[in-house]
């Protein structure tokens, strides 16, 4: 059973997703501000955290950016009504991997968090590509490709994070020499390879369109 992790401050929505969630197979763990969901990052390996932005103590947004600079990397989705731009590129340079705006039918939650849980399943697929998530192999339109360790890795972070942008920090860890230079070098050379389409979305990262 997969464990999530909610920090959400509305009770009546908190004990609404906590028992949905339940009833999908997750077990949750429910923090009201903070610095509780803080004290649960510690206590437990999650499979996904769910960050309200607007919470006491702690904001959704400055919990999460502390939790990737110690190195952290636990898949988020912030939750929040706050709809402008503003604060949704916050959030993805906090280090997000999706963003769901209030409010959210369950059910496309539920998808979200599905998505954003593949790398416990051993198969990924995306469009024509085939991924086995266990040996790294990978095929597209059922043809092996060759292809570098670190553009394979940059590859399924884009996948898994689809449509939204993986934020650049992050896909710098995958690399050996992390550089802006090499980040840039290896996205290139995805795109020229694989035949697809790579945004640099300004300030954020990179994502496939």
């Amino acid at each position: 059973m997969s464990r999530l992790l909610l920090l959400e401050d509305d009770p009546n929505l908190a004990k609404t997703l906590v028992k949905y969630l339940s009833l999908q197979g997750y077990e949750v763990d429910w923090a009201k501000n903070g610095e509780e969901a803080m004290e649960f990052s510690y206590e437990g390996r999650y499979a996904l955290y769910l960050f309200d932005i607007n919470v006491p103590l702690i904001s959704g947004v400055d919990l999460l950016s502390e939790l990737r600079n110690a190195e952290d990397f636990t898949p988020t989705i912030i939750i929040s009504a706050m709809i402008d731009i503003g604060s949704v590129t916050q959030g993805f340079i906090a280090g997000a991997d999706d963003y769901v705006k209030k409010p959210f039918d369950p059910d496309e939650l539920l998808i979200r968090i599905k998505a954003k849980t593949a790398t416990l399943k051993e198969q990924l697929k995306f469009r024509a590509f085939e991924i086995d998530l266990q040996t790294h192999q990978i095929t597209k339109d059922r043809k092996l490709l060759n292809m570098g360790e670190v553009q394979k890795r940059l590859l399924i972070s884009l996948i898994q994070n689809y449509p939204n942008p993986v934020v650049k920090n992050e896909l710098l860890m995958l690399l050996e020499k992390p550089t802006d230079l090499a980040l840039r070098v290896n996205i290139t050379k995805l795109k020229k390879q694989l035949n697809i389409e790579i945004k640099n979305v300004r300030g954020v990262g990179y994502q496939i369109i």
